[in-house]
C-alpha cells in the first residue's frame, strides 16, 4: 500500500517585507535551519523569537569550577542555554539535573538537548517547582555545584498568547505553568484598591501605583473586566493620563513593565517559592557545594542577599559574595535584557 503522500504546508504569511508578529518569524523559530538570520538578530541586540540568550556565561562557569564526574542542579531549566554549557563542562562524565515548572517550553527544551547528545545518561530533567528542590534528594543526592536563573525565559516574554508582555495583544495570564494556578485576569476580577496598590509597590517599586490600582479597580467594579495585556495597557495609560505629556509616553511605557511585573510575581507566588528554595537549597548541597543565582529586580536579590548573608552567619556557607557580579558592557549591548542582572554566589561549609 502506497504511503500517503504528505500534505505540504505552506509558511505563514505577513505584509510588507519583514515579519513583525511573533508567529510570523518562521526563521527565527528554526535557529538550526536560518543560523544567520539568528545572527543578525542577535547581533542588533534583539533575541529572536521563541529562543533565549543566557546571560553570565563566562561569570557562572568561571565561579562554579564545573569538573567532569561532578553532580549538578540547574533549577531553572528554560531555553538549556545554561545547562549546554554546564554539560559541556562535565565532558560526558558525572550529571545534570534540571528543573523547569512550565510544561511547555520543557519538552521543546528536552529535546532540542537530547538533538545535542545529551540524554538520560547524563542529564536528567523534571518537571518540578524548585521551591519542593528536596523531592529530587532520593533520586540524586546532594551536588556539587547549583545554578538558579530567576529571570523569566525571552520565549514566554515575547510569545503573545502566554500574557507576559504589554507590547502584543494576547490573554492576560502570566502563569509559568498555565496548567496551575489562575490567570492574572482572574486574579484582577476580584482584587480591592489597597491590595493591589501594595502589590504594585512591594513587587515592582510601581511610583505610581496608586493611580493605577485606582483605575484599574474603578473599570473593573463599572463592568469593564481587564483580560487581555492591551487591556492592561490601555488602563495603565488612562491610570497616568495627568503625568506632564513630555515625559508621558515613557512613564506609561515603564509603568507596563512594572506593573506586568508586579502581576507576574503575585500569581506565580515567585517571592515565596524563592524563599522556600533558598531555606532548602544547603540540604541539597556537598560540603564545598557551589551555588549561582541570577536575579533580575530589587525584590529577588534582596531575599538572595539576606538569605546568603544569615547562612553565613549561621555557619552554613563558609563563603558568599560581598558585592554582585554584573555582566560585561559588551554582553548588555548585545543583549539587552541583560543589563538589570546580577549574579550572587555563595559556598556551603
Amino acid at each position: 500500500m502506497e504511503q500517503q503522500e504528505q500534505k505540504h504546508q505552506r509558511r505563514v504569511r505577513y505584509k510588507g517585507t519583514h515579519p513583525r508578529t511573533f508567529q510570523e518569524k518562521y526563521k527565527e523559530h528554526q535557529p538550526e535551519k536560518y543560523a544567520d538570520t539568528i545572527e543578525k538578530v542577535i547581533r542588533k541586540g534583539g533575541t529572536p523569537a521563541g529562543m533565549h540568550i543566557s546571560i553570565c556565561v563566562r561569570e557562572i562557569l568561571d565561579f562554579l569550577q564545573i569538573q567532569p564526574g561532578q553532580k549538578g542542579l540547574d533549577a531553572t531549566l528554560g531555553y538549556g542555554g545554561h545547562t549546554s554549557k554546564m554539560l559541556e563542562c562535565l565532558k560526558g562524565e558525572g550529571h545534570l539535573y534540571a528543573l523547569d515548572v512550565d510544561p511547555i517550553e520543557i519538552q521543546k527544551t528536552k529535546k532540542r538537548l537530547e538533538d545535542m547528545g545529551y540524554g538520560p545518561q547524563i542529564l536528567t530533567i523534571r518537571q518540578l517547582n524548585f521551591a519542593d528542590v528536596e523531592q529530587l534528594l532520593p533520586e540524586s543526592g546532594t551536588f556539587d555545584f547549583a545554578l538558579a536563573d530567576l529571570g523569566v525565559s525571552s520565549m514566554q516574554i515575547d510569545n503573545p498568547e502566554r500574557g507576559f508582555t504589554y507590547k502584543f495583544e494576547g490573554p492576560l495570564d502570566l502563569r509559568l505553568n498555565p496548567e496551575k494556578g489562575i490567570s492574572a485576569a482572574e486574579r484582577l476580577k476580584h482584587i480591592s484598591q489597597p491590595e493591589l496598590e501594595g502589590m504594585l509597590l512591594e513587587n515592582s517599586d510601581e511610583p505610581y501605583a496608586a493611580e493605577i490600582s485606582r483605575t484599574i479597580t474603578s473599570m473593573i467594579r463599572k463592568g469593564h473586566p481587564i483580560e487581555t495585556t492591551t487591556q492592561l495597557r490601555d488602563a495603565i495609560e488612562k491610570a497616568l493620563v495627568r503625568v506632564p505629556e513630555k515625559g508621558r509616553k515613557e512613564a506609561v511605557k515603564k509603568s507596563c513593565a512594572r506593573t506586568f511585573q508586579a502581576l507576574r510575581i503575585d500569581v506565580n507566588n515567585e517571592f515565596e517559592v524563592l524563599e522556600a528554595f533558598l531555606e532548602k537549597l544547603p540540604q541539597v548541597m556537598q560540603s564545598g557545594g557551589r551555588i549561582a543565582i541570577l536575579t533580575f529586580h530589587s525584590g529577588e536579590d534582596r531575599l538572595v542577599k539576606k538569605s546568603f548573608q544569615r547562612l553565613y552567619r549561621e555557619g552554613i556557607y563558609r563563603e558568599i559574595a560581598k558585592d554582585v557580579i554584573r555582566p560585561s558592557a559588551e554582553e548588555c549591548i548585545r543583549n539587552s535584557r541583560a543589563r538589570s542582572t546580577k549574579m550572587r554566589w555563595a559556598i556551603k561549609a
